[in-house]
């Protein structure tokens, strides 16, 4: 998931009437363009908001892109609309779709939070893909804390997340719980984000432990993780991950994004070693991941770009 920052788009005071909903979304769901442009169209409709971003960035789930697929996803769940409920209702239901596809559709319908989804997720809980069945698992939990926990408070990361994260606070404590994989996952979630927050080398460490657990999508988050952190210290984990070619597709994939993310040197040169892997949602992850981690590095003021290239051509 490339949301891993705070600072990459648009101020939703920008309206999007639908000429405009047009041409970015015309970015979005045409095939023929670069996938990072079309990741930066994805990203400026996510920003803008509203129904008729909702409606282009639905039109995008008929794509060969996997990973194009996961972030429209993604961007729906983040949005926290619930006009977006129907769709991702359907991607979740849709066996056609690749796993990580209908994993993020689930975990979108937990961000969104409504408690009219709770039978679909429950159903879905049991699915014969471990991954999806895992994700509702964590989005059944997620909406029954809320409806038990109304005083949220928002996210360091500006991010909505799979869970809260934990109150304790000694870190020994939280990695035994990260690890611990006797513990309903929805804990050890809780854990993993409250490592996170802390943010120190330490928590970066007993983060890293998390990828040698068995989940995959435990693993994913981790890398997801990392992403938000942009810290020094995961860099050799992440690559160690990326390389390894066993790894499922899933963990890899985030893995890259997240070395975009921290946008340093050995991430460049890793990422380009990736960019023609057989996976084609790791090869696709580090093309973006690359052009991420050029925005990083640039003067440029917002990733999320299309609306400001617009304007730029009328």
């Amino acid at each position: 998931m490339l949301g891993h920052r705070s600072h990459v788009g648009l101020e939703r005071s920008e309206m999007l009437d639908e000429k405009t909903a047009e041409s970015i979304g015309g970015i979005l769901v045409d095939a023929a363009r670069p996938l990072k442009e079309r990741f930066r169209a994805l990203f400026t409709l996510r920003n803008l908001g509203g129904p008729l971003a909702i409606e282009w960035i639905s039109r995008g789930f008929g794509d060969e892109s996997a990973l194009l697929k996961h972030e429209l996803a993604y961007c729906l769940g983040q949005m926290q609309d619930q006009r977006a409920i129907p769709i991702l209702s359907r991607v979740l239901q849709d066996q056609s779709q690749e796993p990580m596809v209908r994993h993020e559709a689930g975990e979108a319908l937990g961000a969104i939070g409504k408690p009219e989804v709770l039978e679909l997720l429950r159903h879905y809980s049991h699915d014969p893909v471990i991954e999806v069945a895992e994700t509702c698992q964590l989005a059944v939990r997620r909406i029954e804390w809320l409806q038990n926990n109304k005083d949220q408070r928002e996210s360091q990361y500006c991010s909505i997340d799979p869970a809260p994260p934990a109150l304790e606070k000694d870190i020994k404590k939280l990695k035994e719980t990260l690890l611990d994989e006797s513990l309903p996952l929805f804990d050890r979630y809780r854990a993993m984000f409250a490592l996170r927050n802390i943010g120190s080398r330490e928590a970066v460490l007993a983060l890293g432990d998390g990828l040698q657990c068995n989940s995959v999508l435990f693993r994913h988050e981790i890398g997801y993780v990392f992403g938000q952190m942009q810290h020094d210290a995961s860099i050799p984990q992440l690559i160690t991950a990326l390389k390894k070619a066993d790894e499922n597709p899933m963990v890899r994939h985030e893995c890259a994004e997240a070395l975009g993310s921290i946008a340093k040197e050995p991430c460049v040169d890793v990422l380009k070693e990736y960019l023609h892997d057989g996976e084609r949602v790791v090869k696709e992850s580090c093309e973006v991941a690359l052009d991420m981690l050029e925005y990083e590095n640039s003067p440029e003021f917002q990733y999320a770009d299309a609306l400001i290239k617009l304007k730029k051509t009328e």
